[in-house]
């Protein structure tokens, strides 16, 4: 097992690994969908990766067997965010094959440690059912606010 960061060179197995984790979160994606992602990901990739997005993937030989992303946002400085800057992460997912090896954490561990030398004042996640009690083993703690979260769609 080899983790490492992803590259440009890598877009493709990004792109492909999206595609995966939205069928395993959501169920089997439409081909509209799929289409969609495969046309829209890569110039994100090439605009945002190692910018303000950063991958994280687990080689199995030549094979990628999980991955992870940290989306940074930098916000005006808050007391809920003093260094102004936060973490998200996003798309943890280990192949099928490959589960329960300890990948996953070992993405998240580093993909932690980078957060806090980039000086991240907290990392958040939406945890699935499944990734929950590894969150958790990690020290992610639930969130409680006196906020309450609200979206608006707008498409």
């Amino acid at each position: 097992m080899k983790s490492e960061y992803a590259t440009t060179e890598d877009i493709s197995i990004l792109t492909e690994l999206r595609l995966a984790y939205l069928a395993a979160d959501f169920g089997e994606v439409g081909e509209e969908l799929k289409t969609a992602v495969r046309r829209e990901l890569p110039p994100y990739f090439e605009r945002h990766l190692n910018s303000d997005i950063f991958g994280y993937l687990m080689r199995e030989g030549d094979d990628v067997a999980a991955c992870a992303f940290l989306l940074v946002v930098e916000k005006p400085h808050s007391p809920l965010f003093p260094t102004g800057k936060i973490g998200i992460v996003m798309n943890v997912y280990t192949r099928p094959d490959c589960r329960h090896r300890g990948y996953a954490r070992s993405l998240i561990q580093q993909l932690l440690a980078d957060a806090k030398a980039k000086g991240l004042s907290f990392v958040e996640l939406q945890a699935t059912a499944a990734g929950y009690p590894l969150y958790k083993s990690l020290g992610f703690a639930d969130e409680e606010s006196r906020y309450r979260n609200m979206i608006y769609p707008i498409a």
